[in-house]
């Protein structure tokens, strides 16, 4: 058993490390408080390759791994979870099933403009009446006339989606209850009936936009269809264990900001006549801290090797966006009681680092939801 990362995981690792330190943590206090959509940095990191990770290079993506793909993610979610957000939505939710389930039409028409940046994509499923049981949605979807598909509803909690130039909709399109009714959809967002709703105020990640997607008999067409009809509930389940992967990047990501910025407070904090990192109580934080991180982390490259190793790793993906979140808002927590008073202001990084991390327990399946995940997998017989 080999634990060192190759040479090109090293490169991808050093690459992205070096594209955060430069052309985003310099910004993301400033893009934190202004909530403003950071235009440009996104722009540089889709010069950089950051947003077509995956995406084979017949299509104008990087043609990486899952396991270099959770590598970049975590480097660039240390510096700004906003930013990652933006990124990883475009490369795990939208390009993803685009390259796992489009027709080589879909592929070439779209893929290439979303990895390069000129598009950027959004990920239509929760409604205000389905999130959690996101399989009973009801967004509609008729065939019509024989070519064109008419989408009426409302899609709420979008990421991207006032940015957004592609949205992948998910919407039931038979008679059959749950996710065998369900239908997936590439719609653009200049399709006639497709407008931006309410844009959400939220308590972290403030510059990566969330609005509302509302289908009005949005017009699209049939080519547009995302696989085979009744294939949306497989097609988003399948998204999603990507994705929480990208979720758990993210969240190893916040923690390890949480804990460097603990540990040169700690270093440099004093009372009582020396640095508070010689404090058991603080030290003890500190470990804990360290700790968990490295375990969230094994989890998160486990389960993505699975997914390279192309075997099933819903289980393990599960497992690392809940370890991986619970963690990160735990080291958030302590770096905030570390840094004690200063550890509630603007001036140091930590508040943000804890309102960012809330997020990472809540979207693409809560803690609840992952645990049932697992529960039905260690029930169904699998160790």
């Amino acid at each position: 058993m080999d634990f060192r990362l190759s040479d090109e995981h090293r490169v991808v690792q050093a690459a992205a490390a070096d594209f955060a330190a430069r052309e985003i943590l310099p910004v993301a206090a400033q893009l934190d408080h202004s909530g403003e959509f950071p235009a440009e940095v996104i722009r540089k990191a889709a010069d950089a390759g950051w947003l077509g990770m995956t995406v084979p290079e017949t299509y104008g993506g990087a043609g990486l791994d899952t396991v270099s793909y959770v590598i970049a993610q975590e480097e660039l979610a240390r510096a700004s979870a906003g930013v990652q957000t933006i990124i990883t939505v475009n490369n795990s939710l939208v390009c993803d099933p685009i390259v796992r389930f489009g027709t080589e039409e879909q592929r070439r028409r779209y893929l290439p403009d979303l990895a390069s940046g000129r598009k950027l994509g959004c990920y239509c499923l929760t409604e205000p009446s389905s999130g959690s049981d996101a399989m009973s949605l009801r967004t509609e979807a008729r065939l019509v006339d024989g070519d064109t598909w008419l989408l009426r509803g409302t899609k709420i909690f979008v990421t991207n989606a006032v940015e957004a130039e592609v949205c992948i909709v998910y919407a039931r399109s038979g008679p059959e209850p749950g996710a065998r009714g369900l239908s997936a959809f590439i719609v653009e967002k200049t399709f006639p009936g497709v407008r931006v709703g309410k844009v959400e105020k939220k308590l972290g990640i403030t510059c990566s936009s969330t609005a509302e997607i509302i289908l009005d008999d949005a017009r699209v067409p049939a080519e547009n269809l995302l696989g085979e009809p009744g294939q949306g509930g497989r097609i988003a389940l399948a998204t999603l264990d990507g994705g929480r992967l990208g979720i758990a990047a993210q969240a190893v990501g916040i923690a390890r900001a949480a804990l460097e910025a603990s540990r040169t407070y700690a270093r440099e904090r004093r009372q009582f006549g020396r640095p508070i990192g010689e404090f058991q109580a603080v030290q003890w934080m500190l470990a804990d801290m360290a700790t968990r991180i490295e375990a969230a982390r094994l989890l998160m490259y486990r389960a993505a090797w699975l997914r390279d190793q192309g075997r099933p790793h819903t289980r393990e993906a599960s497992m690392a966006k809940l370890f991986a979140s619970e963690t990160a808002m735990w080291a958030a927590h302590k770096a905030v009681q570390i840094h004690g008073g200063y550890g509630y202001i603007w001036d140091y990084p930590a508040e943000r680092y804890f309102r960012d991390a809330k997020i990472t327990e809540i979207y693409e399946g809560t803690s609840e939801i992952q645990r049932l995940v697992i529960a039905r997998q260690v029930l169904g017989g699998r160790h």
